[in-house]
């Protein structure tokens, strides 16, 4: 679906596009440790969450394109995708918005959740976010008024290397995103981004422990960003070619899942071609 629509923005079809190569790992292995009626508040990097749950490609075109069939009726740019049917908001432009604006959800679920005595009916907020985002004064707002006011959510950081041009080094002095958590009074992990499992577990168990503390958990999954920012971006001109290569070669999270799997003998190159 990201070559198609990247080619379609290439060849003048739509105005803009965002991939998300490298980052699958932080999409499927979230999505799947969620419930349906968790709500995502996502940036606009997670097309694989809403993927997971059910968002056909004819949606995901249909939003690009702009065309009547878009759930948005074309108010929006491509890849603003959103879905009330799945419990997906839709995403806007300014960075960091979805983060208090999730807090304010995960408040509203917390007084639903005390109301419910089946624990498999409760709901949790989650909120997707990237590590330029952690310099944003809605990061530092949202991760105070979750923690103070006890809520179910997940925060979860896609550190993927930049903000745009702006590599983590220059961002940050500190360990990361996942060391700001303690400093709110917040559980927090950090989790090997590339590793869909280990991101299903993670997110899994910060789940239950969001439900049953009604408290807010951060996460930080260390991964990678292939490809360019968006079409409007040429990371060729601030990354060396040769730190993508290392990249794809020794921790590309298709990669290793094929691995797995082959090494388990589910999945062989004739399976993986059919696929």
């Amino acid at each position: 679906m990201d070559n198609i629509l990247q080619n379609a923005q290439r060849q003048g079809r739509i105005s803009f596009y965002m991939t998300c190569r490298g980052e699958e790992s932080t999409h499927i292995g979230s999505a799947s440790a969620l419930q349906s009626q968790d709500t995502i508040f996502a940036q606009y990097r997670e097309q694989g969450t809403l993927m997971w749950r059910g968002f056909s490609l004819d949606q995901f075109t249909d939003q690009c394109f702009s065309n009547d069939a878009d759930l948005g009726k074309g108010r929006q740019m491509p890849v603003h995708y959103g879905c009330r049917a799945l419990n997906f908001h839709t995403i806007s432009s300014p960075l960091g918005t979805q983060l208090p604006q999730a807090v304010g959800a995960a408040y509203k679920l917390k007084m639903d959740n005390d109301t419910l005595p089946c624990e498999d009916k409760k709901s949790i907020a989650i909120a997707y976010f990237g590590d330029g985002c952690g310099s944003t004064t809605d990061f530092h707002s949202a991760m105070n008024f979750a923690a103070t006011l006890s809520v179910p959510i997940i925060f979860f950081c896609r550190n993927n290397g930049y903000a745009i041009s702006t590599p983590v080094q220059d961002q940050y002095a500190g360990d990361g995103i996942v060391s700001r958590g303690p400093a709110y009074g917040m559980a927090s992990i950090r989790v090997d981004g590339n590793d869909i499992f280990a991101v299903h577990a993670a997110v899994r168990e910060a789940r239950a422990y969001a439900l049953h503390h009604s408290a807010p958990v951060l996460i930080e999954a260390m991964t990678y960003r292939q490809g360019h920012h968006s079409t409007s971006d040429d990371s060729s001109r601030y990354r060396d070619t040769k730190e993508l290569q290392s990249i794809s070669d020794t921790a590309d999270p298709l990669k290793r899942l094929s691995a797995f799997l082959e090494e388990h003998g589910w999945m062989d190159d004739a399976s993986a071609a059919a696929i």
